[in-house]
């Protein structure tokens, strides 16, 4: 089987039939998500694209409900210590992106009235809100036209119309130059395209498995045409175990686990618990998993020093503790 990308043509030749395919499957099969709910805020949107950037939907949800209960507006959250927001986050992974949204929430608060704003370079302006963020708010939240393009999207476009299994690693212009010739011209329909190529890429269009039976446009799709060429670059998986990232997220759970701060050698040598200053039993068994991973101390160490760093955790004079 050849591994050669089919030439990708300047645009689809079917464009009302593609989008009438697409939309007309996500109208059916859509997932019912709280965020896509029209009485859903734009603030809710806004936190929606934070907690899922490269985090599964399964795991977003339940934050995100408990998040939008305690704060359902930027002012709330822009209230709260940037510690809490770091605990609220649990275990999402990626969680500067709390501190992002924090700062966010702060900016939207002191300088927009409270009010997610509305216009691209307004969104693009906010801390933590790049280009994609920016684009995906302005159409989810306010129904701009907009061109949004996610991994998911670059998939669909990769496979259905340019031939290749997969899309280079990094977004290229010459990609988001073919999003905005896909899209429709009329605003609400541009809004329902991005959302429904997005969910196709999502559950259909996937990575590893691709589920072409059930795919709307198959018979349109070139990759297919091809014989499913294998893709240039194989998909990499995401090491984990043993790595600093496992070992800052062990340290993190700790610190969140509990209210009082923890003693760093706690953290970083092996816990000597003194008479009378037992820690809290949700404490101990974060301490238990952390220790568990048998990271050497270097590693600890270095896991903690990169959390102070970030902004994640604080030193004081009892010990380490969420910021703020």
């Amino acid at each position: 089987m050849s591994s050669r990308p089919a030439p990708a043509p300047a645009v689809h030749p079917g464009l009302p039939d593609l989008h009438r395919a697409v939309t007309g499957w996500f109208d059916v099969a859509a997932r019912d998500l709280p965020w896509r709910d029209p009485d859903c805020s734009p603030w809710g949107v806004m936190v929606s694209e934070f907690m899922l950037q490269q985090t599964p939907v399964a795991r977003v949800l339940p934050v995100w409900r408990a998040w939008l209960q305690r704060w359902p507006r930027p002012a709330d959250l822009a209230a709260a210590s940037t510690g809490e927001a770091v605990r609220a986050w649990g275990r999402l992974g990626y969680p500067r992106r709390a501190l992002r949204l924090h700062a966010a929430a702060a900016e939207i608060t002191e300088r927009h009235g409270g009010r997610v704003p509305a216009g691209h370079d307004e969104l693009l302006a906010l801390p933590g809100v790049g280009a994609y963020t920016a684009a995906a708010i302005a159409v989810f939240a306010f129904g701009d036209r907009q061109v949004v393009v996610d991994t998911n999207i670059r998939r669909v476009q990769a496979r259905v119309v340019s031939g290749r299994g997969l899309p280079s690693r990094s977004l290229t212009a010459a990609e988001t130059r073919l999003a905005e010739q896909l899209m429709p011209e009329e605003d609400a329909l541009a809004v329902r395209w991005n959302q429904a190529v997005m969910e196709l890429g999502a559950v259909i269009c996937t990575a590893r498995s691709p589920r072409c039976e059930q795919c709307p446009v198959r018979h349109a799709c070139a990759w297919v045409a091809a014989g499913r060429p294998e893709p240039a670059e194989a998909p990499r998986g995401q090491s984990w175990h043993g790595t600093d990232r496992q070992v800052r997220g062990a340290v993190l759970a700790v610190l969140r686990a509990g209210r009082d701060p923890v003693p760093e050698p706690h953290l970083t040598g092996p816990v000597d618990v003194a008479p009378g200053t037992v820690p809290a039993p949700e404490v101990l068994r974060a301490l238990d998993a952390l220790h568990g991973l048998g990271a050497p101390e270097e590693q600890r160490r270095r896991a903690l020093d990169g959390l102070v760093q970030d902004g994640l955790a604080a030193r004081g004079p009892a010990g380490i503790s969420l910021p703020g």
